[in-house]
Order: C-alpha cells, then sequence, then structure tokens
C-alpha cells in the first residue's frame, strides 16, 4: 500500500566515542534517558517512533508540522544532564509503500536517513519539501547541495531551525523559546494571561496538565473504630465460617450488614 509520510531520523553524536570512554554501563543509562524523552515527545506530537536504531532512531508521521518540530525540539532542547551528547536530524517527505504493516520502503526514507549522517552535530536537515511545510515559527536556510553515499547527484536541503526574532515567546509546556509570530496556538492561562504554544498539540497538553483534578490528600489522624452494633441471625440458618470471615445468609446481605470476624 502506498502512503505520504514525513520520515525523521535522529541520532546521538559521538556515540562510540562516549562508550569507549565512560564503559557500555554508564552509556545505555544515557540511552534509556534519550528514549524516554523520544517517546514522550512522540505522544505528545502525535509522531510513531518507526524504528530503534541503536544510538538513534526513525521516526514516521503523516503531519509534516509535527515530525519538524519533534526533531527541532529534540535536538534544541534535550537535557544535557541526563543525555550529554548533541543530537543531529534529516527530515524528508513524499510516498512511499507500506511493508508488513510496520516497515516503509520508497525514496523519502533513504533521503531523511542520509541527511542525518550528513548533518553536523545540534542540526537537523530537511528536503525543500520539508522546509516549505514546516511550522511556521522554523527558520530554513537556502538550499545547500549536499554528496551524500547512494545518490548519483547531490541532494539540495536547507537547515531548519527555531528562528530568532527581537521578541520571543517561551513555550509553557514543551519549553522552546519561539519567534514572537502570529498565528502561534494560543490559550488562556489558570491566571487569565494569554500563553503562546509552538502546536495545538502543546496547547492540548499544557490545558490536560492544568486542568487535572487533585488528588485526594491521605488523612493523616489516626481515626477511632466506630462501635459496631450486633446483627440479629436467622434461627433457622447460621452463618458458615471460611477462613475467619462470617458468610452471611441471603436475607442479611440484603440489609447491607458488615461481614463480622468470626471468634
Amino acid at each position: 500500500m502506498r502512503v505520504e509520510r514525513c520520515f525523521g531520523f535522529v541520532d546521538l553524536c559521538g556515540f562510540t566515542a562516549f562508550t569507549e570512554h565512560y564503559g557500555d554501563e554508564h552509556t545505555v543509562v544515557v540511552l534509556a534517558n534519550f528514549r524516554t524523552t523520544l517517546r514522550e515527545i512522540a505522544a505528545r506530537r502525535g509522531v510513531r517512533v518507526a524504528k530503534w536504531l541503536g544510538d538513534g532512531a526513525m521516526l514516521s508521521s503523516p503531519d509534516t508540522e509535527a515530525a519538524v518540530a519533534m526533531v527541532l525540539e529534540v535536538a534544541s532542547s534535550t537535557d544535557p544532564a541526563s543525555v550529554p551528547l548533541k543530537v543531529r536530524g534529516g527530515l524528508a517527505q513524499g510516498p512511499v509503500i507500506m511493508f508488513e504493516g510496520d516497515d516503509y520502503i520508497g525514496r523519502a526514507i533513504n533521503v531523511a536517513a542520509r541527511l542525518c549522517d550528513a548533518a553536523q552535530p545540534g542540526q537537523v536537515l530537511g528536503t525543500r519539501e520539508v522546509a516549505s511545510l514546516a511550522p511556521r515559527w522554523v527558520a530554513a536556510s537556502d538550499p545547500v547541495p549536499y554528496d551524500v553515499p547512494g545518490f548519483d547527484r547531490p541532494l539540495d536541503a536547507c537547515r531548519l531551525q527555531i528562528g530568532i526574532s527581537p521578541e520571543t515567546v517561551t513555550d509553557p509546556h514543551c519549553g522552546l523559546v519561539l519567534p514572537m509570530l502570529t498565528g502561534l496556538a494560543t490559550r488562556f492561562g489558570p491566571d487569565g494571561s494569554v500563553q503562546r504554544f509552538c502546536s495545538t498539540a502543546c496547547a492540548l497538553a499544557g490545558s490536560r496538565t492544568s486542568e487535572a483534578p487533585e488528588l485526594p490528600k491521605a488523612c493523616t489522624e489516626p481515626q477511632s473504630p466506630q462501635p459496631q452494633s450486633p446483627q440479629p441471625q436467622s434461627p433457622n440458618r447460621q452463618p458458615g465460617v471460611l477462613r475467619g470471615i462470617s458468610l452471611m445468609s441471603h436475607s442479611t446481605r440484603s440489609s447491607r450488614s458488615p461481614a463480622r470476624i468470626a471468634p
């Protein structure tokens, strides 16, 4: 089946040297943190982690804006305390064949993977098509040809990054610092202030977080036991005893009396 998808590849830079220097046990912790970050962002933005690739991942989405926003968020705001390696990414969009239900075959996948390989640490590269469909707060450079293995001609790609302007706003949910533009997703905060978001997905996620009901606090004061009044029993049917718990007759259960501990 042929489908239209945007594909993104992300990769931890210097992973081999990091493993050699710090050892595999420390590296596994960093990789686990990285994958946890990817899962959280993917779930929030509606992007699928199609495949784990060792120190990287392959992403797919029918929504190009969501895929671009996710890759830029991963590359620009990953916590260096938990993931002390820079992230690079590549993006391409186009028709592909869905193979066996969970895999894809097509040129867009190969282009995205090669652009990720060509990117510098902290850099995100995307095709012209991806740049034209990116969120309005994304700035794209002029296309530059990149020589990559497997292609007869250089691939034209744009460097994608969060735009810069004299006035900026911070997405209160994902933390991205965005240029102040018209058309950003907005909603009113609990204090009546106007909050601006990078996407509708982050606005909805922030709304669900702020409107989550507060869990009841556990009672810390000891409660005195309430006296139980004895319940009358039928003279014809005595309750049986099973593992120390009194079994009530049907007539007793219908009165909703509590179970009694057998002596």
